[in-house]
């Protein structure tokens, strides 16, 4: 369950986008009728629509996430309040431009953003924040945990990197196919990168003692 809310607002941002995509002048009508005030310029395309629209629900979806945890009264994630900023910025900019590169460029920063923090915590404060998540889970020797923190933090840098590459060469003007990668592709890498590192993990786990 907590895999699907983590990914509700990316989930969010597929469905409508690929909605608007399919049916742009209704798109384009609803772009027009409530957010004309937040553009530049006060008109938008219709082919910008779409993503326009699926910014603006990805944006609410976040919100509601950090609603929901809040109502119930659980911890709030730094990372999600952090993302939250970050779609802000980059999707308002987005919107307020209509230019969908600014949200292409949304993950990257998130993605370098959580290695650079995994990176400052661990060589600069002395703290392993990825054991610290996941240490409720497994149990490994001191030295282990480090190299798991390292894992992480070059593979956000690489997550990174792969999103300027697909957004920007391989699907270069081709945003639909973007958004497809976006939910689709890198989900299949994070699970691709967890099964992995759980079996590589798998021979260091200390056993509890009955």
């Amino acid at each position: 369950m907590k895999f699907l809310f983590d990914l509700f607002p990316v989930i969010l941002f597929f469905a409508v986008f690929k909605w608007g995509e399919g049916h742009q002048d209704a798109a384009g009508g609803i772009v027009s009728h409530y957010l004309s005030g937040l553009v530049s310029g006060g008109a938008v395309a219709a082919a910008q629509a779409p993503i326009m629209l699926a910014t603006v629900v990805g944006i609410v979806a976040t919100v509601l996430q950090i609603g929901y945890l809040l109502v119930r009264r659980r911890k709030v994630d730094g990372m999600l309040w952090l993302s939250l900023g970050i779609i802000a910025v980059m999707g308002g900019a987005t919107i307020y431009f209509h230019d969908e590169n600014f949200i292409k460029w949304k993950p990257t920063i998130l993605y370098w953003a959580f290695g650079l923090a995994l990176l400052v915590s661990q060589v600069f404060m002395k703290k392993n924040l990825m054991r610290k998540v996941m240490e409720e889970t497994i149990k490994l020797p001191d030295a282990i945990w480090t190299r798991v923190g390292y894992a992480w933090m070059w593979f956000f840098m690489a997550m990174g990197v792969l999103n300027l590459f697909v957004a920007f060469v391989v699907y270069k003007g081709n945003t639909s196919a973007w958004v497809s990668f976006k939910l689709f592709g890198f989900t299949g890498i994070f699970f691709a990168f967890i099964v992995g590192q759980s079996l590589l993990l798998s021979k260091y786990i200390i056993e509890e003692e009955a």
